[in-house]
């Protein structure tokens, strides 16, 4: 999570929208080594295996979030006790995920960005035309093309790379790298999404795990500690934990007030 990542990131994402922005045709041409004219149909998406491969891809992906999430729903419960792994791990998976694999996808692009997914544009047997990836105007409603939400799922696998030791962490890097990339591939092989709806997963996706990772680990102005995040999630869980106690008729008091560093 270095500058020079930052820097490749910005200049691959210019070049793949300049280009795709004038010569918006570029998607067409990629999804339609995917497409079976004779059939009009993308075949993969009735293969049996392709649809295992893509339903495991998340699995895969929201298993390296699971201890994080089990961690907080356990300290929810027992603020009394110490997180079950580093606070700050658990604050930098979570954000990440909910911000590149459901905020800025599902909950904001995916609704508002109205670009039909290649299934549903006339050049692939669809009804509806079809728009380059800076145009909103389409005419799909809902859940819609701009940007893969799976793609940004399978990139998000970067977070938990960054955590890796630092011997090991080119290497976390680049697994994360190939994982994100075949699983946008395969969503693309479905007629899901257009190359440029992966590409911006896959930089949305690094830019939000860049400046969480930043603020949280590498920034001295805002650098937390794993400590100070255990005392904020105990703080914030520590009145419905006394509430619950109280009703079994022992009262804990408030929050413990946190540790001064040394």
């Amino acid at each position: 999570m270095n500058r020079a990542g930052l820097i490749i990131a910005l200049g691959l994402a210019l070049v793949i929208g300049v280009a795709f922005g004038i010569h918006p045709e570029y998607d067409l041409r990629l999804a339609a080594l995917f497409y079976d004219s004779a059939t009009k149909t993308f075949p993969l998406k009735s293969d049996a295996l392709a649809s295992f491969a893509r339903n495991a891809a998340m699995w895969v992906a929201w298993g390296f979030a699971v201890p994080a999430i089990i961690a907080l729903v356990v300290k929810m419960f027992r603020p009394d006790r110490p997180l079950m792994m580093s606070g700050r791990a658990v604050a930098f998976l979570l954000i990440t995920m909910l911000l590149s694999a459901g905020i800025l996808t599902n909950l904001t692009f995916k609704s508002y960005w109205g670009r039909p997914r290649p299934v549903m544009v006339t050049e692939f047997n669809g009804p509806w035309k079809f728009m380059p990836w800076w145009d909103p105007r389409g005419e799909c409603g809902r859940n819609c093309s701009f940007f893969s939400g799976e793609g940004a799922t399978a990139f998000w696998t970067l977070a938990p790379a960054a955590l890796t030791p630092p011997v090991w962490r080119p290497l976390a890097y680049a697994g994360a790298i190939t994982f994100g990339a075949v699983t946008s591939v395969l969503r693309m092989a479905f007629g899901g999404h257009f190359f440029t709806d992966v590409a911006t997963a896959g930089l949305v996706a690094f830019l939000v795990v860049w400046l969480v990772h930043g603020y949280i680990y590498r920034w001295p102005s805002t650098r937390k500690s794993d400590a100070e995040i255990d005392a904020a999630l105990t703080r914030f869980a520590w009145p419905g934990y006394r509430a619950r106690q109280r009703w079994r008729g022992r009262d804990v008091g408030p929050a413990p007030a946190p540790e001064k560093p040394v």
